[in-house]
This record gives C-alpha cells, sequence and structure tokens, in this order.
C-alpha cells in the first residue's frame, strides 16, 4: 500500500521532473529579434477600404524596429484587432529608390477572435526589408493607433511576389499595430578541435550564435555522423568518414537558413594518400611514404631481374588510396636471383 506521505514525494518529484522537462524545452528555443510596431496602447479598428497592402514607414517608440535587423526567418507574427480575414502577412525589400520589392508572403490566416493575435510562420527576410499585411476584403480591419512621428504607406493592388512596386499612398501620424519575430541565420564562430582522421569520429564543438534550433550539421557536402544542439551558443557534432584528405567548412541549418562559410568553421581530414611507389628504390619509397603522412609495412623480397632489383615491385595499398594516417603500407622490393656454380 502506498501511503499519503509518499504519494506526496511522488507528486513532489513529477513537478520537479515536469519543470525540468520545461525548462530544457525553454533552453532549446531559439532566440528572436522582433520587426514592426511595439503596439501601442489608444488603437482602433481601421477598415482596409480596398484590399492593398499597409506597412509601417516610420515607428518612433524607443527600441522599435522599422525594418528587420537581421537576416533569417520570421517565426511568429501579431496584428491587434484583427477583423475578418484571411490575412497574410508580406515582407516588402526596399530598391533604395523609393520603390519595394515584394519579396514573400506567408500562408492565409483567419483571426480566431479579437485583441492581440498570434500566428506561427517560416518566411524568409533579410536585413533591412519591412513587413506589411494584406487583406481579403475591402471590409476587413485592423488596429491602427495614433503616434506622432508615426507613418504607414500603401501599395494597391497588393504586389505580385518578385515584383517592384512604388507606394500608392501614405498616412502621417498613424502606425499599423503589426508586428513580427525574426530568427536570425546561425553564424559559427570557432570550432575546436579543427582537424581529425578520415576514418572520422572526432567529436567537434562548435560555437557561435543562434544554433539552437539546428536541424542539420554538415563537415562540407557530408551531414554529421551526430550532432546535439546545447544552446543558443553551442553544438556538439561528431565528424563522418571522409575519402579524401581535406579541408571542409562546417555548416548548421536552422529554420533561419545556414550559416555562412568563413576560415572560422574549416574543418581538416587528415590521412594518408598513398603515393606511387612501383619503380621506386626502396629508401626513395619510404621516405615518400613518410611525407605522405604513412609508414611502410612488412617488405617482402622477391627475385627480379636485375634492374629491378633494390625496387619497389608492388604495393599493398594501390595509389591514391586513402588511409588513416599512421598506416602501413606493405612493399614487395626486387632483389637479385642467386647465382649457382
Amino acid at each position: 500500500m502506498i501511503r499519503q506521505g509518499m504519494l506526496g514525494r511522488l507528486g513532489f518529484i513529477a513537478a520537479v521532473a515536469c519543470m525540468g522537462a520545461l525548462l530544457t524545452a525553454t533552453a532549446a528555443q531559439a532566440s528572436t529579434v522582433t520587426v514592426g510596431s511595439v503596439l501601442p496602447p489608444g488603437a482602433e479598428p481601421t477598415e482596409f477600404g480596398s484590399v492593398q497592402t499597409f506597412f509601417n514607414t516610420a515607428l518612433p517608440e524607443k527600441g522599435a524596429n522599422l525594418t528587420s535587423p537581421v537576416s533569417g526567418a520570421i517565426v511568429r507574427w501579431r496584428m491587434q484587432n484583427p477583423v475578418g480575414g484571411p490575412f497574410l502577412l508580406r515582407v516588402l525589400r526596399p530598391n533604395g529608390s523609393g520603390g519595394y520589392m515584394a519579396a514573400g508572403t506567408s500562408n492565409p490566416v483567419t483571426p480566431s477572435g479579437t485583441g492581440l493575435q498570434t500566428f506561427t510562420a517560416n518566411l524568409p527576410v533579410q536585413a533591412g526589408d519591412l513587413i506589411g499585411i494584406d487583406p481579403t476584403n475591402a471590409t476587413d480591419k485592423i488596429d491602427v493607433a495614433k503616434a506622432p512621428g508615426a507613418s504607414f504607406g500603401f501599395i494597391f493592388p497588393p504586389p505580385f511576389d518578385g515584383a517592384t512596386v512604388a507606394p500608392s499612398g501614405a498616412k502621417a501620424g498613424e502606425e499599423v499595430e503589426l508586428s513580427a519575430e525574426v530568427q536570425p541565420t546561425p553564424v559559427i564562430s570557432s570550432i575546436a578541435p579543427d582537424f581529425g582522421p578520415v576514418a572520422g569520429g572526432t567529436t567537434v564543438t562548435i560555437t557561435g550564435t543562434d544554433l539552437a534550433s539546428a536541424s542539420a550539421v554538415k563537415f562540407g557536402d557530408l551531414p554529421a555522423a551526430s550532432f546535439k544542439a546545447e544552446s543558443e551558443t553551442k553544438i556538439t557534432a561528431v565528424a563522418p568518414p571522409s575519402a579524401k584528405v581535406v579541408g571542409v567548412d562546417i555548416t548548421a541549418t536552422t529554420i533561419a537558413g545556414t550559416s555562412a562559410t568563413t576560415k572560422a568553421d574549416r574543418f581538416f581530414y587528415e590521412g594518408c594518400v598513398v603515393p606511387k611507389l612501383k619503380g621506386k628504390k626502396l629508401k626513395d619509397a619510404k621516405r615518400m611514404l613518410g611525407r605522405a603522412d604513412c609508414k611502410a609495412g612488412k617488405v617482402t623480397r622477391r627475385n627480379a631481374k636485375p634492374k629491378k632489383a633494390g625496387k619497389v615491385l608492388s604495393q599493398g595499398a594501390k595509389p591514391g588510396k586513402v588511409l588513416a594516417s599512421g598506416s602501413k603500407v606493405k612493399l614487395t622490393v626486387g632483389k637479385k636471383p642467386m647465382t649457382t656454380k
């Protein structure tokens, strides 16, 4: 029979385990930066008036990002008091001449009610991009707040993705209550160690930023044998085998993209590329193997024509074969046949 005190202790243990699981899940979440309105109070639902794109062009609030400060992917977005729909989030890329390229749109979403509505997304974005909102109907609404120094523009009709258009107009002193969370593209700043055998199996500690939600780690074109994203700044990965003695870039991929390659992520596979030894004198063959990071293995001598005496007749590993550093290569060397009187 389980007593009441034991039940209490079991409940406490379960609670601690649950809390630990929640903390682990929280730690695994990637950090994000916010772009768009800070959703100030005092807003009123405003009709779009036509099927057109609304987007903020000035945000006076301290800490507000009018444009995305980083490249990556929009993973969540919010709008205040939407009515109607479906709505689409839009990415707009300034062309430097007053126009905007329609860089992409989210899937359409329909609000479940009033108040602050949050939606998930996977929408690529570049540093400097703005966000906008498209309705489906002219009578659809979104909160617009009066804010000195703010302004928003509109584009009629909403542009096709890839098109570059100029705004149809603008309105000063107001901002659209629309924001998005951008997960930055991962960055690798260092790896340790930065070398390992061609056989693979080296455990490499990868450090950088925005690594927590990594879905893939590669050594060049090869997937890591295994990896674990331990935090935003650390991944532990095991190098896969390589068929070549070569330097490769280690990359990490998340929903926000793949890390750019730099000198800091370079991993070098060490090994021996077996040289062509046939016809070489034994002394020279041993020297060549040493330079290639291999060693001479068992040397077997076999009768040969005088001109081949002291030279390599055959080798245990074919020229060009990749072996682990320090591997031994068997050699067969010619010798002069014994003569009898």
